[in-house]
Order: structure tokens, then C-alpha cells, then sequence
């Protein structure tokens, strides 16, 4: 990287990441972009996937389960704004954390977010060959999985345009099927004299505030949309401005909107006892009478898999990317854009065949396992908030120890909390994925006899 001359003014952040990487990400993507890019990968429909699962552990209290969850994640999203502000570059929680607490931290930071985005293009593409094999049985789910990892791999390899195009057709076709649910929803309730509050006080097959953890736990996978917006900051308009934007928009508006599926699916099927836990929501949708709504539904839901694949895999890829710039990945694979489109082609192809796995695995195991990975990227960048903020730039007083100690502090102790009402089967797989990172980490270092390689911004 070369140095200014005197008197030279410093390099922006935008110039600073042309320095550091070997073809430049396109800034093309404004708020409305990154809003919507953060509601695909989220899927507004995302209620769906886990609500039978969800519903039977707290005895259909999903709606204050989401309450619970959404009031976590506020938290932790504010500070995923805040440190994209300070850091501008693709890498999320493993840019935030490497710059606060160094690189070896950095990298484990890294290491456990990719879990998460690992597993979340792999339930994206098993809720695609779920829905498609229940419409279309004579097929089998892996010919439905196969062909939207074939699909969605060339949409990425093409570029983030691309994604962002395809992001408003997703968007505006659940955008339909929202509206319209709500609608026969209401209908169906008033009709069979549903208590209003009965989806937030359950059916009482299952009380105490346990489980209500529990499947706050299993819904942070939901939230995840927030922290893929802060992965385009080097390919966004006024970084910024507009990613910190985005993710505090993203987040809300999507929170609202699970809180609000989950409250009318309860009133239109008042029960927990499905023929699929899995498939739940096609019982849900299919109790209100309307075929063509079943039939919107499915489109739906399964476009909101397939966008959701499309920028889950983009943001790791990105990821990726950034630990091969840095040299903690090997750089002439995972670190290198292609000249014609500008996308990480080879990371991009690695997450594909890494995906393959989802025609083998269970929706409950994946879903656990992008919490776990989640939920430890989400208590380091608050507590790389609290470090940069409060401790390197000393940023103290007044309305400031709030904002720098107070709030990032209760985003890390509600995500710990979360993390810790996982089941015991994610800690012994998420644990022995750290294990791997950890040895990774000694070969990269030559058991810390070098420094962990890093991205530097400050030469």
C-alpha cells in the first residue's frame, strides 16, 4: 500500500479499499438496495419456516417469542451500525472484531459468523425442495435443491446488480401474499370468535418462560438480514450514511412483520399439533379456505428461499473474500475478484458445493446451527463497539457512556443470554467448529510465532 506524499491529503475510505484489494467492488447499491437486499435474505416469509417447530416448543406463543427476539437484536443491530460506520469494508463481525481486539480474535469472530452463513443458503435450499416436493411429489427434494444452487450460484457469479433486480420481484410477490393472508386471516378469526390475546398467552400445553427462550433462540436466525447489509459496505453509495441506515430499517421492519405472521397464523390455526412441523405454515395457510392463497403462498415462500439463498450466499462469499485479502484464507482463492464481473466467482463456487449438504440435513439441526454462529458474531461486535467507541477512542462521558458502554452492553448480555438456550447437540457441533478454526488459526500463525495476518487501514 503506498504512503501519501507530504502535504497530500489521506486516502478515503473508498481509496483505501482500492488500495487493499485486487479489483474494486462496484458502489452501486443505495438505502432502498440495501433494504431490500437485508428483507430477501431475512424473507418477511421467514416466520413460516420455523413456526411449527417454534409454536409446538412454546405452545403457540410465537408472536411474544418474536417480541423477545426483535428487542435482542434492536441492540445488537445498533451496533453493527455503529461499527460499520467505523470500519466501511466488506467482513461484518470479523472486520469489526480483528480491528477492536486484533487478529487472532478477528479471525474466530470470522470463523464463527461463517457457520451461520454457511448453514443459512443450505436451509434456504432445503425449505425450496421441502415446499417444491410437496407441491410437485413425484420429484425428489434434492432435484429441487440441486436446481436452485445451479440457479442462484450464476445469478451471483453475474454480480450484485443482478441480485438486487431479482430482490424487488421476491419482495413485491410476498408483499402480495402478506396482504392478502392478513386479510382472510382477520376474516377466519372473526368468524370462529378467536381470542385476540390468545396468541400471545398460547394454549397452554406448554407455559413458563423457558421455552419462550428457547425459541427466541432458534428465531434469531431470522434477524440475520441485518448483518448481510453491513457485508456490501464496499459496494454501497455513501457507505456511511446508507448502511447504518439500512440495517436499523431492516431490522424493524422485518421484526414487525414476523411479529404480525405469527399473531394471524395463530388466530386463523389455533393449534400446535401439525401432520410436519417442518411444513406447518402450508396447513396454516391452507385452514383459511383459499386455494389461490395456498397457491400464492408457495410461490412465495419459495421465491423468499431462493432470494434469501441468493444474498445469503452473496454475504458469505464476501466474507470470504475479505479473510483470503487478508491472507488468513489463501489469497489466490478466496482472495481475488473476477476482472469481467467483479465478484468473488471462486468463493462464490465453494459455498455452492458446500450447499450440496443441504439435501441430506434437518430443518431443527440447521436452525440451531445459524443461531449458535449468529449469536457469537453478535456478542463480539458489541463488545467491539464498547472497545472502539468507549475504550480506544474514549468517547466517555455523558450521553456517551451510554451509548458506548450502556447499550452495547445490554446487546451483549441478551445475545449470550440467547446463545446460552441452544440445545446441547449445537454446542458440541458448534464448539468442534471453533476447535477447526482454532487449529487454522495455529497453522496460519505458525503457532503465534507471526502475527495473524490482517487487512490494514492504517498505512
Amino acid at each position: 500500500m503506498t504512503h501519501p506524499a507530504p502535504g497530500e491529503p489521506l486516502a478515503s475510505p473508498t481509496e483505501l479499499t482500492a488500495q487493499v484489494t485486487e479489483g474494486r467492488f462496484k458502489r452501486v447499491l443505495g438505502t432502498p438496495s440495501l433494504v431490500l437486499f437485508g428483507l430477501v435474505y431475512m424473507v418477511p416469509l421467514t416466520a413460516f419456516t420455523t413456526y411449527g417447530i417454534v409454536t409446538q416448543l412454546t405452545g403457540g406463543r410465537v408472536p411474544i417469542t418474536y417480541v423477545i427476539t426483535l428487542v435482542a437484536m434492536v441492540f445488537t443491530a445498533r451496533s453493527y451500525s455503529r461499527m460499520s460506520v467505523a470500519y466501511p469494508y466488506s467482513g461484518s463481525a470479523y472486520i469489526y472484531t480483528q480491528q477492536s481486539f486484533g487478529g487472532a480474535i478477528g479471525f474466530l469472530a470470522g470463523w464463527a459468523l461463517l457457520l451461520d452463513y454457511l448453514f443459512l443458503p443450505m436451509i434456504n435450499y432445503l425449505i425450496v425442495g421441502l415446499y417444491m416436493n410437496q407441491t410437485f411429489p413425484s420429484i425428489p427434494n434434492w432435484v429441487w435443491i440441486v436446481g436452485a444452487i445451479l440457479l442462484v450460484t450464476v445469478l451471483n457469479v453475474i454480480g450484485i446488480v443482478s441480485v438486487a433486480r431479482a430482490n424487488f420481484v421476491i419482495i413485491a410477490v410476498q408483499t402480495i401474499f402478506i396482504i392478502a393472508f392478513v386479510v382472510f386471516a382477520i376474516g377466519s378469526a372473526t368468524g370462529h370468535h378467536v381470542d385476540p390475546l390468545l396468541p400471545f398467552r398460547g394454549d397452554g400445553t406448554v407455559t413458563g418462560l423457558g421455552p419462550l427462550f428457547q425459541g427466541a433462540a432458534i428465531l434469531c436466525l431470522s434477524f440475520l438480514g441485518f448483518d448481510s447489509v453491513s457485508t456490501l459496505s464496499e459496494e454501497a453509495k455513501d457507505s456511511t450514511r446508507t448502511v447504518p441506515r439500512a440495517i436499523m430499517i431492516t431490522t424493524i421492519t422485518a421484526g414487525v412483520i414476523f411479529i404480525l405472521l405469527a399473531y394471524f397464523s395463530q388466530w386463523a390455526f389455533p393449534s400446535n399439533k401439525f401432520t410436519s412441523p417442518d411444513t406447518a405454515s402450508i396447513e396454516v395457510v391452507a385452514s383459511l379456505g383459499q386455494q389461490w392463497l395456498s397457491v400464492l403462498f408457495i410461490a412465495g415462500f419459495v421465491a423468499g428461499g431462493m432470494g434469501s439463498a441468493l444474498t445469503s450466499q452473496a454475504s458469505v462469499a464476501r466474507i470470504l473474500f475479505a479473510m483470503g485479502r487478508d491472507g488468513v484464507l489463501p489469497s489466490a482463492i478466496f482472495g481475488r475478484l473476477n476482472k469481467r464481473f467483479g465478484t468473488p466467482v471462486i468463493p462464490i463456487l465453494i459455498v455452492s458445493v458446500v450447499s450440496l449438504y443441504a439435501a441430506f440435513a434437518d430443518l431443527l439441526t440447521i436452525s440451531n446451527m445459524i443461531s449458535f454462529g449468529a449469536l457469537i458474531a453478535f456478542s463480539c461486535v458489541n463488545l467491539a463497539t464498547f472497545k472502539h467507541y468507549f475504550i480506544d477512542r474514549g468517547e466517555r462521558s455523558g450521553w456517551h457512556a451510554v451509548n458506548n458502554l450502556v447499550l452495547p452492553g445490554i446487546g451483549f448480555a441478551l445475545t449470550v443470554w440467547l446463545w446460552t438456550n441452544l440445545t446441547g447437540m449445537t454446542f458440541v457441533v458448534g464448539l468442534s467448529w471453533l476447535a477447526i478454526g482454532f487449529i487454522l488459526l495455529l497453522i496460519v500463525t505458525r503457532f503465534f510465532r507471526r502475527p495473524t495476518p490482517t487487512l490494514d487501514l492504517k498505512e
